[in-house]
C-alpha cells in the first residue's frame, strides 16, 4: 500500500477549504486515496498499479500546496480520535442527499485511509477535515438533473411503490447499483447522466466502506438518500425521442450526446499508458470511478459482462 498517497490525500481533503475557499478540490484527495487502494486491490498488474500510483502522485503534486504537505504531524491523531470526530461531523448530513453524496464520499475515504495508517495528522488538520464535511450542511442535492429541479429532488420521497429491495448489507447495495448501471440502453456524456452514475457508484462505495469499518448505523441511514439519487436516474432510462427533455443544469446542454465507448477498461494495461494530466485526471474521477466500480464488482456473486460494458461509457474514452 502506498501510504504516501493516503497521507497526501488526507492532507488535500483537510486543507481544501483553507487552500481554495471551496469544497471541491477535496475530489483530488479522495482520488489519491482511491488510487492507492485500487493499486493494491489485486485488480491490476504490477505495471498498471505502478502507473496508477505515478499518475496519482503527479496529480497530488499539481494540487497540494507544499506548505500544507509539510504541516503533517510526525505522530498524528489516533484512529479512534479521528474517526469519532469525522463521524460526528457526518452525523448531520448522512440522512439527506447533499451534493450527490460528497460529504459521505469524503468522510468514508478519510476514515479508510486513517484506518490503513492507524494514525494521521495534527489536531488542526483534523479540524480542517471535519469543517469541510460540516460545510455540506443545508446544501443542495446536486446541480444537474434530468426531469427534476434540485428543489424537487430535495422534496422527493422513496416509497414502497418504487420497488427497491431491502438493503442491509454491502453486497446487496453493490448488486443494486451495478444492476442499475446495466439497465441504461444509452448513457449520455453529461453531468446529469454519466457523471451522476459515476457518483452513484462512489456514493454507494462510501456507504459500504462505512459498513466495513463497523459504522453500520451510518450505512443504514445513508441508504435512503442514495436510493433517491437512483430513483432520479431510473426516470432517465428511456428518454423521449419526440418530446423535449427537461434538463436542469448550469453546465449541460441539449441535445444530450451519447457517451463514447472506452476502448480499454481500467484493468487493461493500455488504459494506464495514457497520461491523464492533460484532462486534469477528469477531476480525479479517472481513479475514483474505477476504484469504486471494481470494489462493487468484487462484492457480487454474479459478475455480469454488462457491468463492465457500461463502465466503458463512464470512464474517459
Amino acid at each position: 500500500m502506498n501510504t504516501q498517497l493516503l497521507t497526501d490525500g488526507l492532507t488535500i481533503i483537510a486543507a481544501c477549504r483553507e487552500q481554495t475557499n471551496d469544497i471541491w478540490d477535496a475530489h483530488y484527495g479522495a482520488a489519491a486515496i482511491g488510487s492507492a487502494l485500487f493499486a493494491s486491490s489485486g485488480w491490476l498488474s504490477p505495471q498498471s498499479a505502478a502507473r496508477v500510483e505515478a499518475q496519482a502522485a503527479a496529480m497530488v503534486k499539481a494540487t497540494l500546496d507544499p506548505a500544507y504537505a509539510a504541516a503533517d504531524s510526525d505522530s498524528g491523531c489516533e484512529e479512534t480520535t479521528a474517526a469519532t470526530a469525522i463521524l460526528d461531523a457526518l452525523d448531520s448530513t448522512i440522512g439527506e442527499l447533499h451534493w450527490v453524496g460528497h460529504p459521505v464520499i469524503y468522510s468514508a475515504s478519510s476514515l479508510l485511509a486513517i484506518h490503513q495508517l492507524q494514525r494521521w495528522g495534527s489536531s488542526e488538520q483534523l479540524s480542517g477535515l471535519t469543517a469541510l464535511i460540516r460545510a455540506f450542511e443545508r446544501t443542495i442535492p446536486g446541480r444537474s438533473w434530468i426531469g427534476y429541479s434540485a428543489a424537487e429532488v430535495r422534496r422527493m420521497q422513496v416509497t414502497v411503490e418504487d420497488g427497491f429491495p431491502t438493503i442491509s448489507h454491502p453486497r446487496e447495495l453493490s448488486t443494486l447499483v451495478l444492476e442499475q448501471l446495466a439497465a441504461f440502453p444509452v448513457i449520455y456524456r453529461a453531468e446529469a447522466h454519466h457523471d451522476l452514475m459515476g457518483h452513484m457508484l462512489t456514493y454507494a462505495h462510501a456507504l459500504n466502506i462505512l459498513f466495513d469499518l463497523g459504522h453500520v448505523s451510518f450505512f443504514e441511514r445513508g441508504v435512503p438518500p442514495l436510493l433517491k439519487l437512483v430513483k432520479v436516474l431510473r426516470s432517465s432510462i428511456d428518454l423521449p425521442h419526440d418530446d423535449p427533455v427537461r434538463l436542469v443544469s448550469p453546465v449541460d446542454r441539449l441535445p444530450l450526446q451519447p457517451a463514447q465507448r472506452g476502448r480499454w477498461l481500467p484493468t487493461d494495461e493500455r488504459y494506464w499508458q495514457r497520461d491523464y494530466s492533460g484532462i486534469d485526471w477528469d477531476f480525479g474521477h479517472v481513479f475514483k470511478f474505477a476504484h469504486s466500480f471494481y470494489d462493487h464488482l468484487g462484492r457480487v456473486s454474479n459478475r455480469k459482462p454488462a457491468y463492465e460494458e457500461q463502465l466503458r461509457y463512464l470512464i474517459v474514452p
